[in-house]
């Protein structure tokens, strides 16, 4: 058996892979160690962005520098930059031994024994599957109270700038009772929060395996009807999604946040652009005339939703006007927050073939100029929430507070980190707690436990 450590670079879906791949390691009877002395070395990859992979080559070449005299036994690169780049990696080390892309993550831990047993191996997993492919489960741990859960993984959209189908494959679809079944065991672990994770998340379902095993008598419901079947599990509190498309949102997924009292009142809606004529060159699928009426019914079914989104700032051919119609869907939509980056090629995408590039100085600008106004809504809207009531799901210790250890910290409905001040030192992880706001900061919360008797003070939110 084996030493190990795992680095993780991305999304949410990238950490949640991580989780499996450990849990699942102790299960096979490995052990974790410090990054400085493990023997087997596992990075977990992303290449979304072209920052993030340059992060990930970065890493992997001071890992190299810095385990020269004492090399791991083995170094596996997994993920969307494993997919990209493949066997390419091994030129890297000697010790660079296993290249593992999204879909072929589930052989890895079968694979470490063997490549420690035979020192000279290389393995390349670098093939997409047709279906999603189940997991082993792991070893049994503790859940807190957040879980996230895979319902689907690639994308079919083939959107100009990005790299996501050629890295993550074509959408692939999980099937209804495993993902009930997962759900149902992370509850029984003390989770009473689940994030459903995809990369286009509310198209579950649509793809042509699904379609085909539908029509076979398999059960695959729609993503408003798995919604509702896991958002009625005993035990859980809160359901959460991330991240849907705006062309394949449906009035039964908008309906579902006014009839779904588990369904929290908060929503990432990737925008992108705010121009019409941008959106097309992304190939989005929806203008921004769409997207508007998209935000005005989804607040008509729930007036308190708070919508985070992304952003990318020049892409080719973007012009001023183009740009301060990004600004103006900013504040009119009033998004809580927002992911903003500036365009930049991703092999294989569309939009590398695009010649009327912007310069960078002009991207850096735009991008700061976004990020600027992004900040001054965030801070207007958390400032408004000041002396009102909401619940709080606590998920440990407050990084702010915790000299005294009476302050811990956790979400709200609306996804805000608030620290929650306590009059007694006590264990209060996975506690849903009522608290008062009495301070806003620039991107979170400050506020007290509080006994609501329902005088003066506004609710701002309907799980209270």
């Amino acid at each position: 058996m084996a030493t190990f450590a795992i680095i993780t670079f991305g999304c949410q879906m990238n950490v949640n892979d991580s989780e499996w791949l450990e849990r699942v390691l102790l299960a096979h009877g490995h052990e974790k160690a410090p990054l400085s002395t493990a023997q087997c070395l596992f990075c977990n990859t992303c290449s979304v962005r072209e920052k993030p992979e340059q992060k990930v080559r970065n890493c992997l070449q001071q890992i190299i520098s810095q385990r020269k005299q004492d090399p791991p036994a083995l170094i596996a690169v997994l993920g969307c930059v494993a997919q990209q780049l493949g066997e390419d990696f091994f030129a890297l080390s000697p010790h660079l031994r296993l290249v593992a892309g999204p879909d072929g993550l589930p052989k890895v831990p079968g694979l470490v024994e063997k490549l420690l047993a035979e020192p000279r191996l290389k393995i390349s997993l670098l093939d997409f599957t047709l279906s999603y492919e189940e997991r082993e489960e792991g070893l049994a741990v503790s859940q807190g109270p957040t879980a996230y859960v895979n319902i689907m993984q690639g994308c079919d959209n083939f959107c100009t700038y990005c790299i996501v189908p050629y890295t993550r494959g074509r959408q692939k679809s999980r099937t209804f009772s495993a993902i009930v079944e997962e759900c149902r065991r992370k509850i029984a672990q003390g989770a009473c929060e689940i994030t459903l994770l995809g990369q286009n998340v509310n198209a579950y379902g649509c793809d042509k395996q699904a379609k085909a095993a539908r029509s076979q008598g398999e059960d695959f419901p729609s993503f408003a009807e798995l919604l509702k079947a896991i958002g009625s599990l005993p035990g859980l509190l809160r359901l959460r999604y991330t991240s849907p498309h705006p062309k394949d949102m449906r009035p039964e997924d908008i309906e579902a946040f006014a009839s779904l009292p588990t369904l929290c009142p908060q929503l990432h809606l990737p925008l992108q652009s705010g121009s019409s004529r941008v959106l097309a060159r992304m190939g989005r699928g929806y203008d921004r005339e769409r997207y508007r009426e998209l935000v005005r019914a989804l607040r008509k079914a729930r007036k308190d939703l708070a919508l985070s989104t992304d952003l990318i700032v020049g892409f080719p051919g973007e012009s001023e006007e183009d740009f301060e119609a990004t600004l103006a869907m900013l504040e009119e939509c009033r998004f809580l927050s927002s992911f903003s980056f500036c365009y930049s090629d991703r092999p294989g995408a569309r939009a590398v073939t695009f010649l009327d590039k912007i310069p960078r100085e002009i991207q850096h600008a735009r991008l700061l100029r976004v990020q600027n106004l992004q900040d001054e809504l965030q801070k207007d809207l958390l400032r408004q929430r000041v002396n009102t009531i909401t619940q709080v799901l606590l998920e440990g210790p407050s990084r702010r507070w915790n000299r005294q250890g009476y302050a811990w910290q956790g979400r709200d409905p609306y996804g805000t980190l608030v620290h929650v001040a306590f009059d007694r030192c006590a264990e209060h992880r996975g506690e849903l707690v009522t608290a008062q706001i009495f301070e806003a900061g620039s991107h979170c919360l400050f506020a007290r436990e509080s006994s609501y008797d329902g005088n003066d003070l506004q609710r701002t939110d309907s799980q209270s």
